[in-house]
């Protein structure tokens, strides 16, 4: 498979967002590969709301099976969730359970106005109704259950996707 361009799926997910977007409006990533996207969404946006994130450890509906995962990361929502405006930014959308856990968390800060969901890649395999309100790239086939596709980070803070064989 060969994999997309991250940094210009970022670019055309940030055309894709901008004209929906306002300055009020507030990106909460989800960690690790969310952050990293709502980082560079929100410096591309412009956007004033401080940057928020999330680990859906603790929400996870397979938090009994799996356990906690082993790098736990702190959630911060720095801003009134009351009537706001949120885009929760995931880096690859698969079953959706992670974007529900996210959900639930965000709601325990709040009640927001409104919530949209942004992706870099959904890669199909869907399991619960989640659909993102902007994605810059839907993979033509679903990836096998065995393989991944996940967000890296180098040193300098560029971005790439990686294919993960579980």
């Amino acid at each position: 498979m060969q994999l997309p361009d991250a940094e210009q799926l970022i670019a055309q997910l940030a055309a894709a967002m901008r004209p929906h977007i306002t300055p009020a409006t507030a990106l909460v990533g989800i960690h690790t590969g969310g952050v990293w996207l709502a980082q560079r969404l929100h410096a591309l946006l412009g956007l004033s709301q401080p940057l928020g994130s999330i680990d859906v450890s603790f929400y996870r509906d397979d938090y009994g099976a799996k356990g906690l995962h082993p790098q736990p990361q702190k959630s911060e929502i720095p801003f009134d969730v009351e009537g706001a405006h949120i885009v929760i930014v995931d880096d690859v959308l698969y079953t959706g359970r992670t974007t529900r856990a996210a959900l639930n968390e965000l709601f325990d800060y709040g009640r927001p106005a409104r919530v949209d969901l942004a992706v870099l890649i959904d890669r199909g395999g869907r399991e619960l109704p989640i659909a993102a309100r902007f994605c810059a790239l839907t993979l033509g086939e679903p990836l096998p259950a065995g393989q991944n596709l996940q967000l890296e980070r180098d040193d300098s803070g560029a971005l790439t996707m990686r294919l993960i064989h579980a």
